[in-house]
């Protein structure tokens, strides 16, 4: 795979995308957008990768927002397809992908970076990220999932706050308000998302792809979530990972899963 904003690494099972464009601080443009998406694409086809870590090149950011440069012109048409497409392309995508992903938030995570770290599937920050969504500030309002993903993960009233005085909040502040998970020195971020990622690995890939459908049908408008769960459950009966899991225990090894 070819990229020009973006690069991935691969080590054993799990799989780094960096986002790499350190003069804009990692902003997100159609095209960084258009090759995220190939690449979680293609690594979530992937069998030998099981987990995936995503962050932003430098110290500064992990994603500063959008490039604003690109819509500043558009109309109210091509704003909502620009929010549409993102939606499809990225930031619902990354939610609903099956293999888990990771956000290492390293500096600013701002609009569609924060939109991006809270589409994945769970968050650690360095001790100078900064989160925030300033939209208002523009004349805007967040519009990769940010109005619904922000007050799943902080609450109403907390997520209505930081939406609309456009505040910026420390790792620290995050931290308290369980937007992310861990709160680390930088230079053992990514070290950290690694050690998580290898503990990921260790178990049943089948099983962690339905628990990921489960969780999410929990905050889906028009799904029943514990019927989610129920058929999930059931499904991963009929798995080799399920009799992988349950020989080893009774044989008292280790199991050896195959994600099938």
């Amino acid at each position: 795979m070819d990229f020009q904003n973006i690069y991935i690494e691969e080590e054993g099972s799990v799989a780094v995308i960096t986002i790499d464009r350190p003069k804009k601080l990692n902003a997100l443009n159609k095209q960084t957008i258009k090759e995220l998406h190939t690449a979680f694409k293609e690594l979530d086809k992937d069998q030998d990768i099981r987990a995936i870590i995503v962050t932003g090149s430098g110290e500064k950011a992990f994603v500063a927002g959008a490039d604003i440069a690109e819509f500043a012109s558009f109309s109210v048409k091509e704003g909502r397809q620009l929010a549409a497409k993102g939606q499809e392309l990225l930031f619902d995508f990354v939610e609903n992908l099956t293999t888990p992903v990771i956000a290492a938030v390293n500096g600013f995570a701002l609009g569609g970076g924060l939109e991006l770290a809270m589409a994945c599937h769970f968050r650690v920050a360095s001790f100078n990220a900064k989160m925030g969504l300033p939209e208002v500030s523009l004349g805007l309002i967040p519009g990769y999932g940010g109005t619904q993903r922000l007050p799943q993960l902080v609450g109403r009233g907390r997520a209505m706050e930081m939406i609309m005085t456009a505040t910026m909040i420390s790792a620290d502040k995050a931290l308290e308000f369980g937007l992310v998970n861990y709160v680390v020195p930088l230079e053992e971020l990514l070290p950290l998302c690694r050690k998580l990622a290898d503990k990921i690995t260790n178990n049943s890939p089948s099983a962690i792809k339905q628990a990921i459908k489960a969780v999410n049908a929990g905050y889906s408008y028009d799904t029943d979530g514990y019927d989610k769960e129920i058929r999930a459950f059931g499904e991963c009966f009929g798995t080799d990972d399920f009799k992988e899991g349950t020989t080893a225990f009774l044989e008292k090894r280790k199991a050896q899963f195959k994600g099938s």
